[in-house]
């Protein structure tokens, strides 16, 4: 990745009724999601500003609270980068989501009726018509509705902003799995989740997401994709 090279965020259109602040904050959230800002790229409140149509004061508010969240890092020379990942950390995150993601997709389960199957069922095909198109962007968005669609069934649950901050501080080094599908996806988690669903069985669905996410992780074991990363 050149480190001036330029970047593309996707703006979403503006509710009336949602703060400038908010909405830069939520364009910023998404595109640190997406991957949309990679590692090793450093960007300035005034470039970020200047992307997203917008004066320098709600950037800076927005700035502050992602890097509060972890999901990026203002440098003392007033540009902002993603933090910077180690082998362990990375390591750690994953595990982190493995055990809490799971834990919430059990949970869930008994809430999943036949409307919420559905969603998960459409969510699917959709990913599977981004993976024929090597779209790995709408690949990362749609997968972490799928995951998203199944945790939030639980009316009750308490997990899902310990998630969403996990997927936060990986979304930009996910790209990197997003982009290789071939060669780490070669059973349909999806589908073993699925299968589990219709059939209630929560040891099933358990295994299925911890290995979806073990899978969409395994980048990581290669040393020339470790490196990649950690650069």
């Amino acid at each position: 990745m050149d480190k001036h090279s330029p970047i593309s965020i996707t703006l979403a259109q503006r509710d009336e009724a949602v703060t400038i602040t908010r909405w830069v904050y939520d364009t910023l959230h998404n595109a640190v999601l997406l991957g949309q800002i990679p590692p090793g790229r450093a960007l300035t409140i005034r470039e970020l500003a200047s992307l997203l149509i917008v004066s320098p004061m709600p950037v800076r508010e927005a700035l502050r609270q992602l890097s509060a969240e972890g999901a990026l890092e203002i440098q003392g020379n007033r540009r902002v980068m993603v933090p910077k990942m180690t082998a362990m950390k990375f390591n750690e995150l994953v595990e982190a989501r493995i055990a809490i993601e799971s834990h919430a997709a059990v949970r869930a389960l008994p809430y999943i009726n036949a409307t919420i199957y559905q969603q998960l069922q459409a969510i699917d095909e959709q990913i599977d018509e981004a993976e024929a198109n090597s779209d790995p962007e709408n690949v990362t968005r749609l997968n972490q509705a799928f995951h998203r669609t199944i945790y939030t069934a639980h009316p009750h649950q308490v997990t899902q902003p310990l998630i969403e901050s996990l997927w936060l501080q990986l979304g930009p080094f996910m790209r990197l799995s997003a982009e290789s599908l071939d060669e780490y996806y070669q059973i349909d988690r999806h589908h073993e989740a699925l299968t589990a669903i219709e059939k209630q069985d929560p040891l099933a669905l358990q295994m299925a997401i911890a290995a979806d996410i073990r899978d969409g992780c395994a980048f990581a074991k290669i040393p020339s994709k470790l490196q990649k990363l950690l650069n």
